[in-house]
């Protein structure tokens, strides 16, 4: 079991650090090892309850972990993890808990689709001179939705007797 542990800290030691040999692991990626394998669980064992066992096993001047201090560590939070069994049971479940896990990266980052966007982009919302700007479909007009042509027949846009005048004179 703990040859399988000890290539899940590798795995996770290495992971997110492009200069790591996957020897020793930062508290980051220690936290990230408790939430994804499960020991971590919210009730007894809290992300607080993580970075105080980190701290503590380190060396002082240290910011990475060994898998000795690992061990170490795993010992400390599998006693407030399974609470009333033995310090060998204890172990037995946390690289129970650890075997064949991955660093997760699925579900970390969700794009999330924000309404102000669709609403903003809505084309048949549009009013006054930017409602000309697209056709009925939402599709734009291009020049046509930008420009304003002028028809040359000599009445004012508003009028709405245009072209009557010749039919009025004959």
């Amino acid at each position: 079991m703990e040859s399988e542990a000890e290539k899940t800290f590798h795995r996770f030691a290495a992971f997110g650090e492009s200069s790591s040999s996957g020897t020793e692991m930062n508290n980051k990626n220690f936290s990230k090892l408790c939430k994804d394998c499960g020991i971590m669980d919210g009730k007894a064992v809290t992300s607080t309850d993580v970075d105080i066992v980190f701290s503590k096993v380190k060396a002082k001047n240290a910011r990475t972990i060994t898998f000795q201090q690992f061990k170490e560590a795993m010992k400390e939070l599998g006693q407030k993890r399974f609470k009333g069994k033995s310090p060998d049971e204890v172990l037995e479940n946390i690289y129970g808990l650890m075997g064949g896990k991955d660093p997760a990266t699925a579900g970390t980052t969700k794009a999330t689709a924000v309404g102000a966007v669709d609403r903003l982009t809505d084309t048949s919302k549009y009013t006054g001179t930017h409602k000309e700007r697209f056709d009925e479909s939402g599709k734009g007009k291009g020049i046509a939705g930008r420009e304003e042509t002028t028809d040359n027949t000599g009445y004012v846009s508003g009028y709405k007797g245009a072209g009557t005048y010749d039919k009025k004179t004959k």
